[in-house]
């Protein structure tokens, strides 16, 4: 009789489990970060604008990085959502949800209007009719003395206690606030997740790839782009309303293109065709640009832009596309 002996291959553990890795420490340093970041020379609310700013090209990436649609008027959004939410804890009154509902339907409407108008453009066309939009509401606030503040922004508001019946949330604490930007984050994210995923999503990745070859497949690709955007747009606006909590503050440059701009090296910058890829941008654009700009106030955007230049050179896929490249993710 013979014997064959057994042999039994190393156990690794499964894919799954090695993408939940860095995800999970990803949630990890944003639930702990009023207590590391501190020590790392920082403060709570730099941690909330990673937030703020991360949200913001997120949703830019849904359009940019999932449907291939580049918009350089993203700002336009965020800056409605702001203004959205100041003027009405200013005038219309004293309620944080109602501000953040009224400024993310002002910032998401207006996005979902004008992409209607421009759905059919493509390349440039498209980024110039997106610019073209939101100077105008941009040199609106920036006129509009009486009602916005003009040139100055828009201040006497700030954020209020959520009354949950008897109970109410003080989010006018920094580490408080904080942890309630967090939340609003995890529920924005995990929504934009399951689109992502969803048939919807891959539709759009269809349009991405080969816009022709979807329409022959018979998807209605304006249809599509059009909701990318709108949905996008909402996204957009609700970062701009936590931008504006934040600060207690909102102001013109909110508004204008450059900050689009800015939107845009985020996504590039982490990684445009990943999910968590403009998180990470906006980390290290943020960061970076509150220490450069204590140490120069006025050339940061020159550091900033070489940064931007030798990633784009070296790391066509983004930091977190080098990362997946060499297996960390």
């Amino acid at each position: 009789m013979s014997s064959t002996a057994t042999v039994t291959a190393p156990v690794e553990p499964p894919a799954q489990w090695r993408r939940l890795l860095p995800v999970a420490a990803v949630w990890l340093a944003l639930i702990t970060a009023p207590l590391w970041f501190p020590l790392m020379g920082g403060y709570t609310a730099l941690a909330g604008s990673v937030l703020v700013f991360g949200l913001a090209a997120m949703g830019l990436n849904l359009l940019l990085g999932f449907t291939g649609v580049l918009s350089f008027g993203h700002a336009a959004y965020f800056g409605l959502g702001a203004y959205g939410a100041g003027l009405t804890l200013k005038y219309l009154a004293a309620s944080t949800p109602l501000a953040m509902l009224v400024g993310t339907l002002l910032g998401g409407l207006g996005g979902t209007l004008f992409g209607m108008l421009i759905v059919r453009r493509r390349g440039v066309y498209f980024a110039m009719c997106t610019i073209a939009f939101g100077q105008i509401f941009y040199y609106i606030a920036y006129k509009w003395n009486d009602f916005t503040g003009g040139f100055d922004g828009l201040r006497g508001f700030h954020r209020e206690p959520i009354g949950l019946g008897a109970l109410a949330l003080d989010i006018t604490d920094g580490d408080r606030f904080y942890y309630f930007t967090l939340v609003v984050f995890t529920l924005a994210v995990a929504l934009m997740g399951l689109l992502v995923r969803s048939p919807f999503g891959r539709t759009l990745r269809a349009i991405r790839e080969n816009e022709r070859r979807a329409r022959f497949l018979g998807i209605p690709v304006e249809r599509h782009i059009w909701l990318s955007f709108s949905i996008s747009c909402f996204f957009t606006a609700l970062a701009g309303t936590l931008y504006a909590l934040l600060n207690n503050f909102a102001d013109p440059l909110a508004l204008h293109y450059s900050l689009s701009g800015f939107f845009v090296i985020m996504a590039v910058l982490g990684g445009m065709r990943s999910f968590w890829g403009p998180l990470l941008g906006a980390a290290v654009f943020v960061v970076l640009r509150d220490f450069l700009s204590s140490w120069t106030v006025n050339n940061w955007m020159a550091f900033l832009g070489a940064v931007f230049m030798l990633s784009v050179l070296f790391f066509p896929r983004g930091m977190l596309g080098m990362l997946k490249r060499r297996g960390v993710e």
